[in-house]
Order: C-alpha cells, then sequence, then structure tokens
C-alpha cells in the first residue's frame, strides 16, 4: 500500500502580489507563508504522524521553500525534487502578468468545461497539466511501492490527484479549495482502487494571522 501525503505550500509572495505565478516569476512564500510553514514544521516535530520514506517538491520556489522549512522535522530525509509535479505552467506569455493584466489581454478563460480549450495562451492546456501530473503520481507508485512518501506542491496538482483517484470529472461539477500548507492523504490499496483519508488538514493554522 502506497501512502501520498499531499502539502500544498504556504501563501505565496506573487498570491500576495496579484501576479500570474508561474515557474518563471514565482518568488517563493510570503512572509506570512513562511509563518504557515513553520506551524507545519512544528506539528510534525512535537507530533509526530508518520515517518517519511522519500521527500518530494515541486521544482517551484513556493514548494521548495515549504519543503526547506518543514524538512527538519524528518529527520535524516533529503528533498527530491521533480518538476514535473509543478503547477499548472501558464507559459511565457501569461507568466509573471498581473492578474488585471492577464484580463485585459485576455478576458476570464472558460476552466470548468473543456479540458482541451486555451486558458493560458502558450501555456499548458488543462488536459496537458492533468496528463503530466497523472504521469509523474504514477511514476511515484511505480518508484516507491508500499512507502510513505510526501509531496510538497500546488493546489491545482491536490485537485487533479483527487479527481483522478476518485475518478471523476476532470473539470467542473464541484470545487476544492484546497488551503496553504494544509495536508492531504491518500493510499493506494491496490491496483487502481484509492482510499481517500483527509483533506484540507489546517490543524496546526489554528489562531494564525496574516
Amino acid at each position: 500500500m502506497t501512502r501520498l501525503v499531499l502539502v500544498r505550500h504556504g501563501e505565496s509572495q506573487v498570491t500576495v502580489d496579484r501576479v500570474v505565478g508561474g515557474p518563471r516569476s514565482c518568488k517563493g512564500l510570503s512572509s506570512f507563508g513562511r509563518r504557515q510553514a513553520e506551524r507545519l514544521h512544528d506539528r510534525w516535530l512535537d507530533q509526530p504522524e508518520f515517518e517519511p520514506d522519500f521527500v518530494y517538491s515541486s521544482a517551484y520556489p513556493r514548494a521548495r521553500e515549504t519543503a526547506e522549512i518543514v524538512l527538519p522535522a524528518f529527520a535524516g530525509r533529503d528533498i527530491l525534487v521533480d518538476p514535473d509535479l509543478g503547477e499548472h505552467d501558464p507559459g511565457p506569455d501569461c507568466d509573471g502578468l498581473a492578474y488585471v493584466e492577464f484580463e485585459q489581454k485576455f478576458g476570464n478563460p472558460d476552466w470548468e468545461n473543456d479540458p482541451y480549450g486555451i486558458t493560458f495562451p502558450g501555456g499548458e492546456t488543462i488536459a496537458q497539466f492533468q496528463l503530466r501530473i497523472g504521469t509523474a503520481v504514477r511514476r511515484l507508485i511505480d518508484d516507491h511501492e508500499s512507502a510513505t512518501v510526501v509531496v510538497f506542491c500546488h493546489g491545482g496538482v491536490i485537485d487533479t490527484v483527487l479527481r483522478q483517484a476518485l475518478r471523476t470529472f476532470g473539470t467542473g461539477s464541484f470545487e476544492i479549495h484546497t488551503k496553504n500548507t494544509s495536508i492531504t492523504e491518500v493510499e493506494l490499496v491496490r491496483s487502481g482502487r484509492w482510499r481517500l483519508i483527509r483533506y484540507n488538514d489546517v490543524a496546526h493554522l489554528v489562531g494564525l494571522e496574516a
């Protein structure tokens, strides 16, 4: 049984700046995002819930910084960086644009219906993004059978993993709003059969104010 513990990064600086934050423009965590990550570190240091066999991170600075802050809670573990675990790539034409500028240039793309439609001109379609994530997760399972794997990643990645594990619609139908530094846990019970253990666990953020 393979156990995946998915952690969304802390609040990012691009979110604070209201910027489309792809891999080219990501500036890492905001000061509040670092405090969120520190809370998660303290939680797992004081009350260990599991011992990970492997720790992975997306290549985005905001995910890697979160992983680096939390990692000391896991003695003797290194961070394995996998670029395929990154967020939906907006492409070079949209990456770094202010939200207002993006809307002025491209309007409001249809995120809900056609996964093959263009949402980020010059970037990944939703279908391409989901194929990348599905392939990356498949690789993790094949490489680490019966292991506990912690993955520091992104809201879109967690959304995709849940939709694929639950065999539900790739877009639309419902909304998954994953909070910063939340813990989501799934287990592969047997081939093709997933078990959702928890979603959006942010108990460590109780009382934390921006």
